[in-house]
């Protein structure tokens, strides 16, 4: 059992514990609360930081998987380039681009209107270089944090033909 402190008067004795370092239980308790308090604003403030560089900028509505009951939804970054739009698969395990592979013909709702694409994939360093290129030069900073929470060093460049 701990030891207890004296509280400096004769015959008295202050009654709370003291651990190991010298602290009572109630100075550890409040360091504790100040410590959890500062991990929740700093995880509050990264999160929020997070949601801010995902959806700041222009996202869109990829629409896959068109013969199921509900289509799956994926909100997506896109950019303009060579007269197609681009989306970029962070890595080819992504469900929306298995379900491109399995079916190319795909919509995209964008500006409050949906169009009708077909989705070409450019795998290899040529696609990732591009596409990584492109949505760095459009998103910039948002780009670059996502980078440090997402591994894209796989991703794929899909470029989407209108149909």
């Amino acid at each position: 059992m701990p030891s207890c402190r004296k509280s400096g008067r004769e015959n008295e004795t202050d009654l709370r514990p003291i651990t190991a370092t010298g602290t009572t239980l109630r100075q550890n308790m409040k360091t504790f609360r100040v410590l959890a308090l500062g991990l929740l604003v700093i995880t509050l403030a990264f999160a929020a930081i997070t949601l801010v560089a995902l959806e700041a900028s222009e996202v869109v509505v990829l629409h896959t998987a068109l013969d199921t009951n509900p289509p799956r939804e994926t909100r997506v970054w896109v950019v303009d380039f060579g007269g197609a739009a681009w989306i970029e698969s962070a890595s080819p395990e992504r469900d929306f681009y298995r379900d491109i592979l399995a079916n190319p013909e795909i919509e995209l709702s964008r500006n409050g209107r949906r169009f009708a694409y077909r989705a070409v994939p450019f795998t290899g360093p040529t696609g990732h270089e591009l596409i990584r290129s492109l949505l760095a030069e459009k998103y910039g900073w948002a780009d670059r944090w996502i980078g440090m929470i997402a591994d894209t060093s796989n991703s794929i460049a899909i470029r989407l033909e209108p149909r």
